[in-house]
């Protein structure tokens, strides 16, 4: 269906452009490098033979595949995000292609001593005898989310390639700055006009999410006194004595490394301090919309608890939500997961449904009004030098949407 090297090809064109975001920018894109990519996708839009292709002053990128069938149907949509996550450098991205993977350790960078290794990151296994794109253990190689892109861009190249396929109107769209949390923030769902959509921004092939955590972002500071060492008895408040007392009275096995599946946690993630004033950054997280909201209490008793002890002030915590849970707005929809678990089902591939331990932009364009399930990429160790992507989970990815596409026109053909 589709050729090992096109795929591979366009994915590596869209890797060594450099579009890593910046959460300390006010702008949109947060940074400039992005356009070059966003710049790039108009123009292959554009040569595939899409219509309606538009990128706004923010580099939000719409295009449409119009329906060629005469009955209505739903309009779907497809979406993915261009930026890289700033937590490791996307600057200089060299892929490796691995023919025929072995199931053995890939030396990544000899000189540095950096190896992919199956005994530590076991998914490996998966893949014996596939085509895996790597990094050259230096960079990220940003297959979160340029993968999901490349699988997009080349399920409409093939659709307008192959019109004995059925479909309705699709459109598809590509945001900036989805790794620092707002990719969807500018994102026009009247403009993009469609009745659900879909992210290709999932992991492992078969992935298939629908529900994600509730989240949320707390600022903890922590006010002392600073006096002379040597004159401070009975004067000195150190904040950073307060800031661990906060810290070990959360339940100490709720945190990420202790917790799996639906279950939420306390994540502190930064700390910046001296005697006078400590800050301590919190994420905040759960399935469970109750249990979020417990969580958020627990934090804020405890601080009041501190501040009691200490008769003023010691402590003041921010606490801002950042996205919820969209389950709450898929349930009433289930036809639209069940539509793209028929999808893999029919090619061959187990579905493996299961909450995400994060977000995406999914989950904030659901409660903008736009539906919006996860389905795999086909990456994994994302956001970091041990990425990876196997070529052949990219290409079944491609027909995942080929098919949705098909079969939401078979299906739902009289039911607007």
């Amino acid at each position: 269906m589709i050729s090992k090297k096109h795929i591979t090809d366009r994915f590596i064109s869209y890797v060594t452009i450099d579009t890593e975001s910046d959460p300390e920018s006010n702008t949109t894109p947060s940074t400039a490098k992005q356009w070059d990519l966003a710049n790039k996708l108009v123009e292959e839009l554009t040569h595939i033979g899409l219509e309606d292709i538009s990128i706004d002053e923010n580099a939000y990128i719409m295009a449409t595949l119009p329906s060629n069938i005469d009955n209505e149907v739903p309009t779907i949509g497809f979406i993915s995000h261009f930026d890289t996550s700033p937590d490791f450098t996307g600057a200089n991205v060299r892929p490796q292609i691995i023919e025929n993977y072995d199931g053995k350790d890939i030396v990544l960078n000899k000189s540095e001593n950096i190896i992919l290794s199956p005994d530590y990151f076991e998914d490996l296994k998966l893949y014996k005898g596939q085509t895996l794109v790597t990094t050259d253990g230096t960079t990220l190689l940003g297959a979160d989310d340029k993968a999901g892109i490349t699988e997009i861009v080349t399920a409409m190249e093939y659709l307008v390639q192959h019109p004995e396929i059925k479909h309705g109107k699709i459109r598809i769209g590509f945001t900036p700055d989805e790794e620092i949390g707002r990719g969807a923030h500018k994102f026009d769902v009247k403009k993009f006009g469609a009745d659900w959509a879909y992210t290709m921004d999932g992991s492992e092939i078969g992935e298939l999410e629908y529900e994600n955590f509730n989240a949320a972002g707390a600022v903890v500071t922590v006010k002392g006194k600073i006096v002379h060492p040597g004159y401070a008895k009975g004067k000195m408040i150190n904040s950073m004595y307060i800031a661990q007392d906060f810290i070990i009275s959360l339940p100490r096995l709720e945190t990420p490394e202790h917790t799996s599946g639906r279950e939420g946690f306390f994540h502190l993630h930064t700390i910046k301090g001296d005697v006078e004033e400590t800050q301590l950054q919190y994420i905040i997280r759960d399935h469970n919309k109750e249990h979020f909201e417990a969580r958020k209490e627990v934090m804020k008793k405890l601080a009041a608890e501190i501040n009691m002890q200490y008769k003023r002030e010691v402590i003041h915590i921010e606490i801002k939500d950042q996205y919820y849970n969209m389950r709450e707005k898929i349930e009433s929809l289930m036809y639209i997961v069940d539509i793209a678990e028929e999808a893999m089902k029919s090619l061959n591939i187990k579905p493996l449904i299961k909450p995400i331990r994060g977000g995406t932009d999914g989950s904030q364009l659901s409660y903008m009004g736009l539906p919006c399930p996860n389905i795999f990429a086909g990456g994994h160790n994302f956001h970091g030098r041990y990425e990876y992507v196997p070529v052949e989970s990219m290409i079944k990815a491609v027909e995942v949407i080929v098919k949705i596409a098909e079969l939401t026109a078979i299906k739902l053909a009289y039911k607007m």
